[in-house]
Protein backbone atom coordinates (compact mmCIF):
# COMPACT_ATOMS: atom_id res chain seq x y z
CA UNK A 1 0.00 0.00 0.00
CA UNK A 2 1.38 3.73 -0.64
CA UNK A 3 2.44 5.73 1.83
CA UNK A 4 -0.58 8.48 2.94
CA UNK A 5 0.77 12.01 2.54
CA UNK A 6 -1.23 14.30 4.47
CA UNK A 7 -2.84 17.73 2.34
CA UNK A 8 -0.59 20.32 2.80
CA UNK A 9 0.87 23.62 0.64
CA UNK A 10 4.50 22.41 1.05
CA UNK A 11 3.61 18.45 0.21
CA UNK A 12 1.64 19.85 -3.32
CA UNK A 13 4.34 22.68 -4.38
CA UNK A 14 7.28 20.35 -3.51
CA UNK A 15 9.00 19.63 -7.23
CA UNK A 16 5.69 21.05 -8.73
CA UNK A 17 6.90 21.23 -12.56
CA UNK A 18 3.79 24.03 -13.32
CA UNK A 19 5.10 27.78 -13.92
CA UNK A 20 1.81 29.18 -12.70
CA UNK A 21 -0.91 27.04 -11.19
CA UNK A 22 0.24 25.44 -7.84
CA UNK A 23 3.20 27.64 -7.19
CA UNK A 24 1.62 29.34 -4.28
CA UNK A 25 -1.34 27.18 -2.29
CA UNK A 26 -3.25 27.88 0.99
CA UNK A 27 -3.94 25.04 2.92
CA UNK A 28 -6.75 25.46 5.68
CA UNK A 29 -7.48 22.03 7.79
CA UNK A 30 -11.29 23.24 7.86
CA UNK A 31 -13.03 25.64 6.67
CA UNK A 32 -16.45 27.37 5.36
CA UNK A 33 -16.13 27.04 1.67
CA UNK A 34 -12.93 27.67 -0.24
CA UNK A 35 -14.31 29.23 -2.90
CA UNK A 36 -15.69 32.17 -0.45
CA UNK A 37 -11.62 31.64 0.97
CA UNK A 38 -10.24 32.51 -2.31
CA UNK A 39 -12.97 35.22 -3.43
CA UNK A 40 -12.11 37.22 0.04
CA UNK A 41 -8.14 36.85 -1.51
CA UNK A 42 -9.06 37.47 -5.14
CA UNK A 43 -10.60 40.98 -4.30
CA UNK A 44 -6.84 41.51 -2.38
CA UNK A 45 -4.77 41.17 -5.33
CA UNK A 46 -3.98 37.44 -5.34
CA UNK A 47 -2.01 36.22 -8.04
CA UNK A 48 -3.24 33.54 -10.71
CA UNK A 49 -3.04 29.84 -10.05
CA UNK A 50 -3.71 30.39 -6.46
CA UNK A 51 -4.71 27.44 -5.15
CA UNK A 52 -6.95 26.93 -1.70
CA UNK A 53 -7.85 23.54 -0.52
CA UNK A 54 -8.77 22.49 2.60
CA UNK A 55 -9.36 18.67 4.60
CA UNK A 56 -13.59 19.94 5.35
CA UNK A 57 -16.14 22.40 4.40
CA UNK A 58 -18.45 23.30 7.09
CA UNK A 59 -20.35 25.39 4.35
CA UNK A 60 -19.23 24.35 1.19
CA UNK A 61 -21.37 25.80 -1.82
CA UNK A 62 -22.61 23.44 -4.78
CA UNK A 63 -24.82 25.32 -7.87
CA UNK A 64 -27.90 26.45 -7.35
CA UNK A 65 -27.19 27.20 -4.26
CA UNK A 66 -27.15 23.59 -2.94
CA UNK A 67 -24.65 22.76 -0.31
CA UNK A 68 -21.66 20.51 -0.31
CA UNK A 69 -20.41 18.46 2.96
CA UNK A 70 -18.13 15.82 2.94
CA UNK A 71 -16.30 14.11 6.40
CA UNK A 72 -13.07 15.11 7.00
CA UNK A 73 -10.43 13.54 5.07
CA UNK A 74 -13.09 11.92 2.41
CA UNK A 75 -12.33 14.19 -0.74
CA UNK A 76 -10.38 16.54 -2.13
CA UNK A 77 -11.80 19.99 -1.99
CA UNK A 78 -10.25 23.14 -3.85
CA UNK A 79 -10.40 26.06 -5.71
CA UNK A 80 -8.71 27.48 -7.97
CA UNK A 81 -7.86 31.27 -9.15
CA UNK A 82 -7.77 32.67 -12.72
CA UNK A 83 -7.31 36.05 -13.81
CA UNK A 84 -8.64 35.53 -17.72
CA UNK A 85 -8.75 39.07 -18.68
CA UNK A 86 -8.74 37.90 -22.18
CA UNK A 87 -11.77 35.79 -22.01
CA UNK A 88 -15.34 37.70 -22.73
CA UNK A 89 -17.21 36.96 -19.40
CA UNK A 90 -19.68 35.04 -21.88
CA UNK A 91 -16.77 32.66 -22.10
CA UNK A 92 -16.21 31.54 -18.51
CA UNK A 93 -17.78 28.61 -18.89
CA UNK A 94 -14.51 27.51 -20.92
CA UNK A 95 -12.09 27.58 -17.47
CA UNK A 96 -15.32 24.81 -15.61
CA UNK A 97 -15.03 23.19 -19.07
CA UNK A 98 -11.06 23.07 -18.65
CA UNK A 99 -11.08 22.34 -15.18
CA UNK A 100 -12.98 19.02 -15.27
CA UNK A 101 -11.36 18.27 -18.46
CA UNK A 102 -8.29 18.46 -15.84
CA UNK A 103 -9.48 16.44 -13.41
CA UNK A 104 -11.14 13.43 -14.66
CA UNK A 105 -7.60 13.06 -16.80
CA UNK A 106 -5.58 13.01 -13.62
CA UNK A 107 -8.45 10.48 -12.22
CA UNK A 108 -7.68 8.62 -15.34
CA UNK A 109 -3.84 8.48 -14.86
CA UNK A 110 -4.17 7.48 -11.63
CA UNK A 111 -6.68 4.81 -11.66
CA UNK A 112 -7.74 4.21 -15.22
CA UNK A 113 -11.07 4.72 -14.63
CA UNK A 114 -13.27 6.26 -17.69
CA UNK A 115 -14.61 9.45 -16.14
CA UNK A 116 -17.95 10.77 -18.19
CA UNK A 117 -19.06 14.24 -17.74
CA UNK A 118 -22.78 15.44 -16.99
CA UNK A 119 -23.91 19.12 -18.34
CA UNK A 120 -23.21 21.73 -17.21
CA UNK A 121 -20.73 20.99 -14.40
CA UNK A 122 -20.58 17.34 -12.74
CA UNK A 123 -18.44 14.59 -13.12
CA UNK A 124 -20.12 10.69 -13.26
CA UNK A 125 -19.76 7.44 -13.53
CA UNK A 126 -21.69 5.49 -16.19
CA UNK A 127 -24.26 5.06 -14.39
CA UNK A 128 -24.88 8.80 -14.07
CA UNK A 129 -23.72 8.58 -9.67
CA UNK A 130 -22.10 11.93 -9.16
CA UNK A 131 -18.52 11.79 -8.56
CA UNK A 132 -17.24 15.41 -8.72
CA UNK A 133 -19.27 18.86 -8.51
CA UNK A 134 -17.68 22.51 -9.81
CA UNK A 135 -19.07 25.82 -8.87
CA UNK A 136 -17.36 28.31 -11.03
CA UNK A 137 -17.68 32.18 -9.72
CA UNK A 138 -16.55 35.52 -11.16
CA UNK A 139 -15.98 39.42 -10.74
CA UNK A 140 -16.32 41.95 -13.20
CA UNK A 141 -14.35 45.37 -13.58
CA UNK A 142 -16.86 47.39 -16.47
CA UNK A 143 -16.81 44.70 -19.23
CA UNK A 144 -14.15 43.10 -18.17
CA UNK A 145 -12.97 39.38 -16.07
CA UNK A 146 -11.44 40.51 -12.97
CA UNK A 147 -11.27 37.20 -11.40
CA UNK A 148 -12.54 33.72 -11.89
CA UNK A 149 -12.54 30.79 -8.99
CA UNK A 150 -12.93 27.34 -10.37
CA UNK A 151 -14.12 24.80 -7.00
CA UNK A 152 -14.30 21.66 -7.17
CA UNK A 153 -15.22 18.47 -5.20
CA UNK A 154 -14.10 15.35 -5.61
CA UNK A 155 -15.18 12.00 -3.70
CA UNK A 156 -12.36 10.16 -3.09
CA UNK A 157 -12.20 7.86 -0.19
CA UNK A 158 -15.95 7.44 1.52
CA UNK A 159 -18.56 5.04 1.57
CA UNK A 160 -21.99 6.70 1.07
CA UNK A 161 -23.77 3.46 1.93
CA UNK A 162 -21.99 3.58 5.30
CA UNK A 163 -22.58 7.54 6.00
CA UNK A 164 -24.37 7.68 9.36
CA UNK A 165 -27.97 8.45 9.36
CA UNK A 166 -29.04 11.23 11.28
CA UNK A 167 -32.29 11.63 12.48
CA UNK A 168 -33.26 15.46 11.48
CA UNK A 169 -35.37 14.85 9.06
CA UNK A 170 -33.71 17.27 6.46
CA UNK A 171 -30.53 15.96 7.43
CA UNK A 172 -31.71 12.50 6.88
CA UNK A 173 -33.69 13.13 3.44
CA UNK A 174 -30.05 14.19 2.26
CA UNK A 175 -28.37 11.19 3.73
CA UNK A 176 -30.90 8.88 1.57
CA UNK A 177 -30.40 11.09 -1.66
CA UNK A 178 -26.32 10.95 -1.23
CA UNK A 179 -26.31 7.01 -1.10
CA UNK A 180 -28.52 7.20 -4.01
CA UNK A 181 -27.48 9.64 -6.25
CA UNK A 182 -23.43 9.50 -5.03
CA UNK A 183 -20.01 8.10 -6.07
CA UNK A 184 -16.70 8.14 -4.63
CA UNK A 185 -13.45 6.91 -5.77
CA UNK A 186 -12.72 4.66 -3.06
CA UNK A 187 -16.41 2.53 -4.25
CA UNK A 188 -15.29 2.39 -7.52
CA UNK A 189 -12.21 1.09 -7.23
CA UNK A 190 -13.59 -1.35 -4.24
CA UNK A 191 -10.20 -0.05 -2.04
CA UNK A 192 -8.71 2.20 0.10
CA UNK A 193 -7.83 5.29 -1.66
CA UNK A 194 -6.85 7.99 0.82
CA UNK A 195 -2.98 8.18 -1.02
CA UNK A 196 -4.62 9.04 -4.09
CA UNK A 197 -5.81 12.61 -2.96
CA UNK A 198 -2.28 14.50 -2.98
CA UNK A 199 -1.59 12.95 -6.07
CA UNK A 200 -4.76 13.81 -7.60
CA UNK A 201 -4.41 17.58 -6.82
CA UNK A 202 -0.53 17.91 -8.03
CA UNK A 203 -1.64 16.46 -11.46
CA UNK A 204 -4.64 18.47 -11.43
CA UNK A 205 -2.44 21.48 -11.49
CA UNK A 206 -0.04 19.89 -14.33
CA UNK A 207 -2.47 19.24 -16.46
CA UNK A 208 -5.12 22.89 -16.05
CA UNK A 209 -1.81 24.50 -16.91
CA UNK A 210 -1.04 22.63 -19.80
CA UNK A 211 -4.82 23.16 -21.02
CA UNK A 212 -4.56 26.91 -19.80
CA UNK A 213 -2.21 27.66 -22.01
CA UNK A 214 -3.96 25.55 -24.94
CA UNK A 215 -6.77 27.58 -24.65
CA UNK A 216 -4.52 30.75 -24.48
CA UNK A 217 -3.98 29.86 -27.76
CA UNK A 218 -6.86 29.49 -29.19
CA UNK A 219 -7.69 25.91 -28.24
CA UNK A 220 -10.90 25.19 -27.55
CA UNK A 221 -12.09 22.73 -25.07
CA UNK A 222 -15.81 22.16 -25.83
CA UNK A 223 -15.11 19.39 -28.28
CA UNK A 224 -13.18 16.89 -25.74
CA UNK A 225 -16.00 17.53 -23.25
CA UNK A 226 -18.25 16.91 -25.83
CA UNK A 227 -16.90 13.46 -26.00
CA UNK A 228 -17.31 12.31 -22.34
CA UNK A 229 -20.88 13.68 -22.34
CA UNK A 230 -23.01 11.08 -20.74
CA UNK A 231 -26.43 10.81 -22.40
CA UNK A 232 -24.81 12.13 -25.33
CA UNK A 233 -27.59 11.74 -28.48
CA UNK A 234 -30.04 10.87 -26.08
CA UNK A 235 -33.34 12.27 -24.90
CA UNK A 236 -33.28 14.41 -21.73
CA UNK A 237 -35.04 16.76 -20.17
CA UNK A 238 -33.97 20.28 -19.04
CA UNK A 239 -35.48 21.94 -15.96
CA UNK A 240 -34.68 25.54 -15.54
CA UNK A 241 -34.84 27.39 -12.60
CA UNK A 242 -38.66 28.53 -12.75
CA UNK A 243 -39.78 25.22 -13.73
CA UNK A 244 -40.17 24.81 -17.25
CA UNK A 245 -38.71 22.38 -19.12
CA UNK A 246 -37.32 21.30 -22.30
CA UNK A 247 -37.37 18.49 -24.16
CA UNK A 248 -34.94 17.00 -27.10
CA UNK A 249 -31.62 14.91 -28.18
CA UNK A 250 -28.34 15.95 -26.39
CA UNK A 251 -26.46 16.86 -29.46
CA UNK A 252 -23.20 18.11 -27.41
CA UNK A 253 -21.80 21.77 -25.80
CA UNK A 254 -21.01 24.83 -27.76
CA UNK A 255 -17.39 26.65 -27.49
CA UNK A 256 -19.00 28.82 -24.37
CA UNK A 257 -20.12 25.29 -22.94
CA UNK A 258 -24.38 25.93 -23.40
CA UNK A 259 -26.02 22.22 -24.50
CA UNK A 260 -27.20 21.83 -27.77
CA UNK A 261 -30.72 20.16 -27.93
CA UNK A 262 -31.78 19.23 -30.63
CA UNK A 263 -35.79 18.88 -31.74
CA UNK A 264 -37.54 16.34 -33.32
CA UNK A 265 -38.19 18.82 -36.02
CA UNK A 266 -34.79 19.25 -36.88
CA UNK A 267 -34.25 22.60 -35.41
CA UNK A 268 -31.51 22.93 -32.44
CA UNK A 269 -31.74 25.23 -28.78
CA UNK A 270 -28.82 26.61 -27.16
CA UNK A 271 -29.27 26.11 -23.42
CA UNK A 272 -27.25 28.18 -20.77
CA UNK A 273 -28.82 27.11 -17.66
CA UNK A 274 -30.81 23.81 -15.96
CA UNK A 275 -30.79 20.64 -14.32
CA UNK A 276 -30.70 17.46 -16.74
CA UNK A 277 -32.63 14.32 -16.52
CA UNK A 278 -31.98 11.78 -18.94
CA UNK A 279 -35.58 10.23 -20.33
CA UNK A 280 -36.49 6.83 -21.41
CA UNK A 281 -36.17 6.89 -25.27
Amino acid sequence: MLRTIPLSAEAIRHNLPTHIFGQQVIYIAQTGSTNSDLKLLATQNAPEGLLCLTDEQVAGRGRLGRQWQAPSGSSLLMSLLFRPTWLKPSQVQRLTMLCALALVEAIEQLTELTIKLKWPNDLVWHDGKKLAGILTEFELNGSTLSWVIVGMGLNVNLDFAQLPMPTEPTAHATVESLRQTATSLSMLLGRDTANLRLPLARQFLINIEQRYQALQAGQQPHQAWTERLIGLGKPITVTAMDGQQQHGLIGGVNEDGALLLHQADGTEIIVWAGDVTLRQS
